[in-house]
């Protein structure tokens, strides 16, 4: 079993400072997503991608490998994460290091565990996917979603005006938690999203974008709620 789970968390955070490692009810936010890794059992090594001697301690501490730096062009508040991801094949690559799969996990998604890498690692295998991740259905129909232009309101699509919620199709969006890739053809495309993806469908508990300190408040009470329900059903 070659599979590689990939860590992104680079330092340079701007609206949450130090974001990869601040505190989460407990223990920096990132050791949830290295810890969910190694208990999944699935990867020969969980590695971080940083720019940051701080966040690598941290990485280091709770058990996963820091094996180079990141580059500083894929460090910056451009780069993007497939590049991030091409980064890392390719120095492995170098080392004479060559992996069938590899997982890009998040490093500010607490709700990852490893049952949930293990679903979408089966998924991807099984459907004979070249990615998979998890999606969430959109809360409120996106067809019936607004704009406002010069003061006033309009519906972006007018046709779905007196359409029932219920009867429209749902629509997903990407829980932004982790990317299962098939290494050979992400190495041609270098993305994570093609037209061969599968997706793991969650809850809405189950996601929250951290961008804001408002956001960080709603994610821990949301895990909190989250661990209340999984003491409940034992």
């Amino acid at each position: 079993m070659a599979n590689l789970a990939i860590i992104p968390a680079r330092g340079g955070s701007k609206r949450i400072p130090r974001k990869n490692i601040k505190n989460f009810l407990g223990k920096p936010i990132i050791a949830y997503s290295i810890e969910a890794a190694l208990k999944s059992d699935l990867f020969e090594e969980v590695m971080v991608s940083t720019d940051d001697k701080e966040i690598a301690k941290v990485a280091i501490k709770y058990g996963a490998k820091v094996p180079f730096f990141r580059s500083n062009k894929n460090a910056d508040d451009h780069a993007v994460l497939a590049d991030v991801v091409n980064e890392v094949i390719t120095n492995y690559k170098a080392q004479k290091n060559n992996f069938l799969n590899v997982c890009c996990i998040l490093p500010t998604a607490p709700f990852i565990n490893a049952e949930k890498i293990n679903k979408a690692y089966t998924k991807l295998v099984d459907g004979n996917f070249n990615s998979v991740f998890p999606v969430l259905e959109f809360s409120f129909p996106i067809q019936r979603s607004l704009k406002i232009k010069e003061d006033k309101v309009s519906m972006v699509w007018s046709e779905n005006l007196n359409t029932r919620s219920q009867d429209l199709e749902a629509r997903y969006h990407d829980s932004g938690q982790l990317y299962w890739l098939k290494t050979d053809s992400f190495s041609k495309d270098k993305r994570l999203f093609t037209e061969n993806s599968g997706a793991l469908i969650i809850s809405e508990l189950e996601a929250q974008d951290i961008d804001t300190e408002t956001d960080w408040r709603l994610a821990e009470i949301k895990f909190k709620l989250m661990q209340n329900d999984q003491k409940n059903n034992l």
